[in-house]
């Protein structure tokens, strides 16, 4: 089955999966402790505006509260800006995905996003029909297709390095590159897995 991008969160633990099947030459690389997606050097050019994005962030809260933000998109950021205002993470990701809406591609591609904390896992997405945003206690995924809305999902990872690695691996169609982040204590740690690059 083919479900293109999807994010998994839950309470401590989250991971975001690049699948595509127009454009795989891409990688996750780590500027400066965020993680982003682009094409590689040999990919063909394209003006797609929708190809390279930051997909993971570390975050913190005017509280000292740690969280990671996970994504398809440029929504990560202004996501991230809002939790580093002290906004919950409901308004944090309601507010730029209900802004910023689905992409305006030709397949209507929802924007979908996450947010963990140690505690606490909340995700997003905004599709044509709909603005769903739900706090969850389990792992929990949500796709840009066939699984567009929050669904429970088997995540058997315990750092950010296996999350990332178990998201690549599923056996969904078309994997590309995987990012994974978990949050504890002493912070968030990101992680990526570009399939043996």
């Amino acid at each position: 089955m083919y479900v293109g991008r999807f994010v998994v969160v839950a309470p401590g633990i989250g991971g975001y999966r690049v699948s595509s099947r127009s454009f795989p030459n891409r990688r996750v690389r780590d500027r400066d402790g965020t993680l982003t997606v682009g094409p590689t050097a040999g990919a063909p050019e394209t003006d797609n505006p929708y190809v390279s994005y930051n997909c993971a962030r570390a975050v913190e809260t005017p509280t000292g509260e740690s969280l990671a933000v996970l994504g398809n998109g440029s929504h990560v950021d202004p996501i991230a800006e809002k939790l580093e205002l002290g906004y919950p993470a409901r308004d944090a990701l309601a507010s730029p995905l209900l802004a910023l809406d689905f992409e305006k591609d030709d397949y209507d591609t929802p924007r979908i996003a996450g947010v963990v904390g140690a505690e606490t896992a909340t995700i997003g997405v905004v599709r044509r029909d709909a603005l769903l945003v739900e706090t969850v206690d389990d792992p929990t995924v949500v796709a840009t297709y066939e699984t567009d809305a929050p669904e429970p999902y088997d995540l058997t990872a315990t750092d950010a390095a296996s999350a990332a690695t178990e998201l690549l691996e599923a056996d969904l169609e078309h994997p590309v590159c995987a990012a994974g982040a978990t949050v504890d204590g002493d912070g968030v740690s990101l992680a990526f897995d570009n399939g043996g690059d």
